[in-house]
């Protein structure tokens, strides 16, 4: 049994594995029934769209099927069952288990009481892996990842994909630039782990003083929800919009990337520039999940 409960216990070599496989299986090469007769269940205790299709749509394509936990509302969770007994129940049911939960740690948790491969598809604001390994796929796409510069655009207190993928990619040696409103910065205990490893963070108050410099520019949400006064939601949040003429001098191999959903962070003039890589990167969920399920399955 083999549970991705955090991209910190991926060594790199095992993800360049499943970047390997993502590759050919993008490319066609996989087995249409490699995962026939196995079952994938889905629990998934807040709203998804991206993350809980994809993994639906990667075991269809293995020849597996689906069950979901559907609307929480419905469940036993609403007589008070714990997530210790739903997961015990349902690891009875499936194969392997993709979990999303609002509280960090749960995917832990769970995999504690499984009898079944566990996935954490996100659990508050700690770990984002199968993201995470999608967000790789896509910039390897475009240029290698050893020694790149990459910057972080937003929330990066509170997002979980820019924890994950912060981690993943000081295994290769890259340049972390953060730009972030004051009080959203990276918490200090991912910025001490980044800095003991060795990796470089360099901290911006403003976009346009780093853009020519960066091979990836990685746009997550400012929620305005953090903010009581939506006054003050609007003003920060207007200092950290990326639009056309932001990106007027990014070097020929730059991309833009964004975990998705944006609500007005990007421009959606920007959607038509050859840099904008956020659509391709959702799309990208389907082969890197499917390796995934794979490497579980298998």
């Amino acid at each position: 049994m083999h549970h991705i409960i955090s991209i910190k216990e991926i060594t790199r070599e095992e993800i360049d594995e499943i970047l390997d496989r993502a590759s050919a299986i993008d490319q066609g090469a996989f087995d249409p029934d490699a995962l026939k007769r196995k079952i994938l269940a889905i629990l998934f205790f807040e709203p998804s769209t991206r993350t809980q299709m994809s993994f639906a749509s990667a075991m269809l394509r293995l020849g597996g099927k689906v069950i979901n936990l559907g609307s929480v509302e419905t469940s036993s969770i609403v007589k008070g069952e714990t997530l210790a007994d739903t997961i015990s129940v349902v690891s009875g049911y499936a194969d392997a288990i993709v979990l999303r939960h609002p509280k960090e740690g749960a995917a832990r948790l769970a995999s504690e009481f499984s009898t079944v491969p566990v996935i954490n598809a996100g659990d508050g604001a700690g770990q984002h892996p199968s993201q995470t390994l999608l967000d790789l796929f896509t910039i390897r796409q475009s240029m290698p990842l050893d020694g790149i510069d990459v910057g972080f655009l937003g929330d990066l207190r509170y997002g979980r994909t820019a924890h994950s993928l912060a981690v993943a990619l000081s295994r290769y040696g890259v340049r972390i630039h953060t730009i972030t409103p004051k009080g959203l910065e990276l918490p200090p205990s991912l910025t001490d782990d980044l800095l003991d490893g060795g990796t470089e963070i360099v901290v911006h108050e403003h976009l346009e003083d780093i853009i020519s410099e960066l091979d990836v520019l990685y746009v997550t949400r400012i929620q305005r929800e953090r903010f009581p006064d939506p006054g003050a939601y609007a003003s920060i949040a207007s200092g950290y919009r990326v639009t056309p003429e932001v990106l007027t001098d990014v070097s020929d191999r730059f991309i833009l990337m964004h975990p998705l959903p944006r609500v007005d962070e990007i421009d959606t003039r920007v959607d038509a520039l050859s840099c904008a890589r956020y659509f391709q990167q959702a799309r990208n969920g389907v082969p890197v999940r499917m390796a995934m399920l794979q490497k579980v399955l298998s």
